[in-house]
């Protein structure tokens, strides 16, 4: 049972959470928070601590060992829990509560300004204090793999990873006493039935743990690739409360594998040759309960308002990506073909555009853009965030998308295909992006410099030079007879 709802028509008060905890035999209360870079972080309290005061006075905790927050000399911090995220784990065996946790500093009682869920509150108050709208709703589309092994190592000397499924097509050579066959090929794992889709039950295990836990789901199926690639798509939220909704998401995926004794991963490109995972985000601007982004005389039904929009997403997705897709792996992904999102235009049902307008209903409620280059590994915060604050930066500065490119993108005259812009080519040329272009993410305060500072430092070090100062294992196939 969860208690849950940008939707809700009342709070939830701390007295409601507690006595939640009792009538449901909770014996463990878990605190969540988030850092910098998208990892869920938690610790935990016996449920007679579970009082009013870890929502009003907060509970202390070591920042200087969370990636991206403090230094040594100035670690201690506060979490105060937000009663309305509480919910009852499905899938821990000791009755268990999960309360997602604000940052805070202990010596002003002030928001942290790198807590990525106050970035995401404070965009969330940047757009109505704009007049624009009153509600920015998203709905990210996170795509995972289920594998059944796993094992990789670097070391001085050496330098391997390996993954395996028996879904996957390299096992229908495979001796498996015996081996039943129906392994998906590579590229068309979207969508045959059972017993070709062999984690049919397991996501619908999966979508009714998600349920218990508050989650609204809309549909489940296999993705286009071999060896055991899902999606699981959820209901629209507003900001804060999908990006804290995808949290618990990602957690629930990966606690029900372990469960059956298989490992998910959201690694946006663990196969090589196949699809890669994304996590393509609907979007749509909302004010008094009508939806901005609709005109049934507009392209795709699309209003000036939302090709604004969509112009924000596209001139400043260079720096977006930065935030969006932010492993040097997802540009593994981000490669023309396989689906890949590469193009900076904007079309629909198109899905090599970075931008696609959704066409399976004219609904008025239902009209939305869907911005196709993110993956699962960025903050949910941080990148939805970001993405509002583009789009908003689009309608403030009227910024003209250009034309729609309803075409086979990879059928262009090289002549005219060569002016189409595409998104940067690795994690190091998105951050010198994102180092060039992040005026429009201190609007409002939303981001801070800081922050900004300190994700593109930590990136570089952490990520960029870890894959750059490495000999690649397909270096020696190419070299070492050199």
């Amino acid at each position: 049972m969860a208690i849950v709802g940008d939707r809700a028509e009342t709070a939830v008060s701390p007295a409601r959470v507690i006595e939640m905890a009792k009538s449901h035999g909770v014996q463990i209360v878990d605190l969540r928070f988030t850092d910098l870079f998208g990892m869920w972080q938690h610790f935990s309290i016996p449920v007679r601590e579970l009082t009013a005061d870890l929502f009003e006075e907060g509970i202390g905790f070591d920042g200087s060992s969370i990636r991206g927050f403090q230094h040594i000399h100035e670690s201690d911090m506060l979490l105060l829990a937000d009663p309305e995220t509480a919910v009852v784990d499905p899938l821990s065996r000791i009755p268990t509560m999960l309360l997602t946790c604000d940052v805070h500093d202990p010596v002003t009682r002030t928001p942290y300004t790198r807590d990525p869920r106050y970035v995401a509150k404070k965009a969330e108050a940047y757009l109505k204090a704009s007049g624009i709208a009153t509600a920015a709703y998203f709905g990210p589309e996170a795509e995972f793999f289920v594998f059944d092994d796993v094992r990789y190592d670097q070391t001085a000397n050496q330098a391997f990873y390996y993954v395996d499924s028996g879904e996957g097509a390299w096992n229908t050579g495979r001796e498996e006493k015996p081996n039943l066959g129906f392994k998906p090929r590579h590229k068309e794992g979207y969508f045959p039935v059972p017993p070709s889709d062999s984690l049919q039950d397991f996501r619908s295990e999966l979508v009714l743990k998600m349920q218990e836990a508050g989650i609204e789901v809309e549909v489940h199926h296999h993705e286009v690739a071999t060896a055991g690639q899902c999606e699981i798509d959820m209901r629209y939220r507003g900001l804060t409360r999908m990006a804290d909704q995808m949290q618990l998401y990602k957690y629930l995926v990966k606690m029900l594998a372990r469960a059956h004794f298989k490992t998910a991963t959201f690694m946006p490109k663990p196969l090589f040759g196949d699809n890669g995972s994304g996590m393509h985000t609907h979007q749509s601007l909302w004010k008094d309960g009508k939806n901005l982004f609709y005109d049934g005389a507009g392209y795709a039904n699309l209003s000036q308002l939302a090709l604004w929009y969509i112009g924000g997403l596209l001139k400043h997705s260079p720096a977006l990506l930065a935030i969006c897709a932010p492993t040097t792996n997802s540009y593994r992904r981000l490669v023309p073909g396989y689906e890949a999102p590469v193009n900076l235009v904007y079309s629909k049902r198109n899905r090599s555009a970075a931008v696609r307008i959704p066409m399976y209903s004219s609904n008025p409620k239902a009209v939305r853009i869907e911005y196709r280059p993110p993956d699962p590994t960025a903050n949910p915060y941080l990148a939805e965030a970001a993405m509002l604050m583009a789009g908003l930066d689009g309608i403030k500065h009227k910024i003209d998308p250009g034309e729609p490119m309803d075409v086979d993108l990879y059928e262009l005259p090289p002549a005219k295909a060569a002016r189409v812009k595409q998104v940067p080519g690795s994690l190091d040329l998105a951050l010198a992006a994102l180092e060039k272009d992040h005026a429009f993410l201190l609007e409002g305060g939303v981001f801070t410099a800081d922050l900004i500072e300190t994700y593109i430092d930590t990136k570089r070090k952490k990520d960029v030079d870890y894959i750059r100062l490495r000999p690649h294992p397909s270096e020696f196939y190419l070299y070492y007879d050199a």
